[in-house]
Formats: structure tokens, sequence, C-alpha cells
């Protein structure tokens, strides 16, 4: 009796530590992908480029694509918004400064870049591998669920960006504000570094 129990847990040891050994190199990788923002988004953008056409040689999966929109939707909606929001949650120390008076915190998301690029490259792979199995090939009218995303989306938007704009906030920032001496600014030349 104790064979048959001794067999077991020596198959399930060797998978156990492959797959252990596995994630710790995923994880290694991931971790050194995280500077490299543009290589991994050019990335996202091949595997969304090999799914977009995955879609459009099979003619079908609509109803995934539609999925994924809506997934990638709430993803976008998370980015773009403060982790707290001023709306909702009592002033902390992370809220967003709303008078002119008050002091610079600097814009904290809901949903970190990496967090955002990783969750949405798992998505579309996960949708790549959806449309090798008939059962999610649901026949539907495609343009009316066009329709409805972008309907969606642009109501989506539109409720975030009069968030923005009532909570002064921008989701974006364009770099270090560079400051020039007086004398090269009133000339209108530039300063050197």
């Amino acid at each position: 009796m104790e064979g048959a129990g001794g067999h077991a847990a020596s198959t399930v040891a060797p998978l156990a530590k492959w797959r252990n050994d596995f994630s710790r190199a995923f994880q290694y990788y991931l971790d050194r992908s995280t500077p490299h923002t543009m290589q991994r988004w050019l990335g996202t953008l091949a595997a969304a480029a090999i799914y977009m056409l995955r879609v459009y040689y099979v003619q079908g999966f609509y109803i995934v694509s539609y999925g994924l929109g809506i997934y990638i939707l709430n993803l976008l909606i998370g980015f773009l918004s403060p982790k707290v929001d001023p709306e909702l949650e009592v002033l902390d120390g992370a809220s967003l400064p709303t008078k002119g008076s008050d002091e610079f915190k600097p814009f904290v998301r809901r949903l970190p870049e990496f967090k955002f690029w990783y969750s949405i490259t798992k998505a579309f792979c996960v949708a790549f591998l959806m449309t090798f199995f008939s059962v999610f090939d649901v026949p539907v009218f495609w343009p009316i669920l066009l329709c409805y995303w972008i309907v969606l989306f642009v109501l989506t938007m539109k409720r975030q960006i009069m968030h923005m704009i009532k909570y002064k906030y921008v989701p974006f920032s364009f770099g270090k504000k560079r400051y020039y001496p007086k004398s090269a600014a009133s000339s209108g030349g530039v300063a050197k570094d």
C-alpha cells in the first residue's frame, strides 16, 4: 500500500520542482524587462497584431474580441484613474491637490504602467489561445458589437475626462520640467547642459 503512495509522491515532486523553476525563471525575465518600456509595448503590439490577423483570417471569434475590448477598456480606466479617488475617499496623504495653495503631490495611478502592460499582454495571449477552440466562436453580428463598444468607450472616456477636469489632474508626465537661465530665456536661446 505504501508503494502506491510513494510512487505518486515521487512523480509529483519533479513536477512541482519544474513548476517552481519555471516560475522563478519567468519572474526573473519579467523583472529584467521592467525598465525596457518601449520594447515591452512593442512586443505587446506584435501580440495584438498576431491576434487581429488570426481573427481576420478565421473570420470569427468576435465575441472573444468584444470581451477583450471590454477588459482592455477596464484596464485603461484603472490606468488613467488616481489611486485615491478624491470623490470617494476621505482626504489623506495620497490625495491629489485641489487648490493652488495645496502641496504638490505626484499622480499615483490605481493601476501602475507595468501591471497595465502585463495584464494587456496576458489578455491578448489568452484571447489568441481561445481562437483555437470552436466553443468560443459564437455566431454574432459583429458590427453591432463594434458599435456598442465604441459607444461604451466614448461614454466612459467622457466621464473619465470630466473627472480629470473636475479634480485638475493629468495622468501623464512628459519628463522633468527644465528651467533655463534668464539670459537664455529672454534672448530666445537654448541653455546648454
